[in-house]
């Protein structure tokens, strides 16, 4: 990446201070941009959920890593719900959404209740394997919520067999208005398709590990048996292991990562798969080089720049997002290691620019919180809207989990120094409920955004973008009208 006419800064940047110019292209479709990230993770796409326990768990994990990206499980769920995640993610299917499944006896109410885990909208009505009829919201309208699904499912239903050809599954759904259908395999249910998830898998590569299952990460602190932990997350069989704490640049990280690296060569040695470390948060360039002296395959940059995170506020310590990504990856880059931008991305402009200064992947929390695959429960706001709460992992609420199992003096003490949120409405966007959705928006800039520099990859993207700076006017002048002026 360069500076338009050579004017760097002086002083720093964030995503909304910054520009890209266009320049002189050959890359004339979206698709012909490659989006697969160099980091090792086995990555398709350039996003990474963030470890935050009120986004990233098994259903955001799956979901992301079927259309290309990778989520981290946070360092606070017990080791037992952790192996039970991996065990799931690993065994879904590809190309196929998981099914809600309930029997025929099953409530319609509690049918009803099940049906905003995911996205596809429906749950499907089981027997023994065998598909008996579907339940939408539709079907439960005004309908007493103590009746039974097998009165008021749908029996005519359009199915698949797995494999099916997903252009002649999206037609066939089409032609029926069907929105989505059970896929089966062998007469039992192996999954579910939608019209637009026919659509994606022609679209998007599933980021996949070297058997050809989903990817999913997951993370560790630096306190308590470091090394203990780090050896069973290896032994479920995570794709990348991420040393996570808010100060990543401190004496205790530089001693807890040589204990994850060395649990994760031996873990090498007896498995023959070598699984990446992540590490951080920094925002220098000494950061990331004392990271990767101790075994940092990649380097996680932000500190402040997240909607949850109040430590810019309370600390004054942190730096603008752009800046601090653009001087760590450049680091990163001369050291052989890659870095994953933290936070601060608001909109599909802000991945772009991200991947420009050098990013490998874009860590995204927040943004993703308010989606049907976060964990949270979905409520009602007073207007109507659906919404998830949302919290940052040094709020209160975080600390509070964080700390479940220490004595009360030690944990009222510790509450005293929270930093960030400890809830947040995180409203659910109507036209893109699901992450997936938002999936679809982000790449679709991030592609338009490569073709405007000429680039058919990450990589190259890179090494073309031209970035120029602007006021705040300048970045005014850029967003869209809702309504006239």
């Amino acid at each position: 990446m360069k500076f338009l006419n050579d004017l760097a800064p002086s002083f720093d940047l964030t995503y909304n201070d910054v520009f890209m110019v266009p320049a002189r292209s050959d890359v004339t479709s979206r698709f012909d941009v490659d989006l697969a990230t160099a980091d090792g993770t086995g990555t398709t796409l350039p996003l990474v959920v963030a470890n935050m326990t009120a986004i990233s768990g098994k259903r955001m994990a799956e979901t992301i890593a079927r259309r290309g990206g990778i989520a981290i499980i946070p360092q606070d769920i017990p080791l037992d719900i952790v192996a039970a995640t991996v065990d799931r993610v690993k065994a879904a299917h590809t190309v196929y959404d998981t099914p809600v499944t309930v029997d025929p006896t099953t409530t319609v109410g509690e049918a009803l209740s099940l049906i905003p885990k995911r996205a596809h909208g429906a749950v499907v009505v089981v027997d023994d394997g065998v598909v008996l009829g579907i339940v939408t919201e539709r079907d439960g309208a005004e309908v007493d919520r103590f009746a039974q699904v097998r009165d008021v499912m749908t029996t005519d239903v359009l199915t698949f067999e797995a494999g099916a050809d997903p252009r002649e599954c999206f037609n066939q759904m089409s032609a029926r208005h069907v929105d989505v259908a059970p896929v089966l395999d062998g007469g039992r249910l192996a999954g579910v398709l939608t019209r637009k998830s026919a659509l994606r898998s022609t679209i998007y590569d599933p980021a996949v590990d070297a058997d050809g299952r989903l990817v999913i990460g997951a993370a560790v602190g630096i306190n308590g048996d470091v090394a203990g932990k780090a050896a069973e997350l290896l032994a479920m069989g995570i794709d990348v292991i991420v040393v996570d704490t808010a100060h990543g640049h401190q004496d205790k990280m530089l001693e807890a990562l040589p204990l994850v690296t060395v649990a994760r060569n031996t873990y090498a040695a007896e498995s023959g798969r070598r699984v990446p470390i992540a590490a951080g948060n920094v925002v220098s360039a000494a950061g990331v080089r004392d990271l990767v002296a101790e075994g940092a395959d990649i380097i996680k940059v932000g500190v402040g720049p997240g909607a949850m995170c109040t430590t810019r506020m309370m600390t004054g310590v942190g730096r603008p997002q752009f800046s601090a990504v653009l001087e760590c990856a450049a680091a990163a880059r001369e050291l052989g290691a890659h870095v994953w931008a933290d936070g601060g991305v608001r909109y599909p402009r802000d991945v772009a620019l991200a991947l420009a200064a050098g990013a490998a992947s874009v860590m995204i929390g927040s943004w993703f919180a308010g989606t049907l695959e976060s964990p949270g429960d979905l409520k009602v706001g007073p207007d109507g809207r659906p919404y998830k709460e949302s919290f940052g992992m040094a709020s209160a609420r975080a600390v509070s989990n964080r700390t479940r199992d220490a004595a009360g003096f030690e944990r009222a003490r510790m509450a005293l120094f929270e930093e960030g949120i400890s809830s947040s409405r995180m409203f659910l966007d109507p036209d893109r409920p699901g992450v997936e959705d938002l999936v679809d928006a982000i790449i679709a800039g991030v592609r338009s955004s490569a073709t405007y520099a000429g680039a058919r990859s990450i990589a190259e993207f890179h090494d073309r973008a031209v970035v120029g700076l602007q006021s705040s006017a300048g970045y005014d002048e850029g967003r869209p009208l809702n309504t006239s002026w």
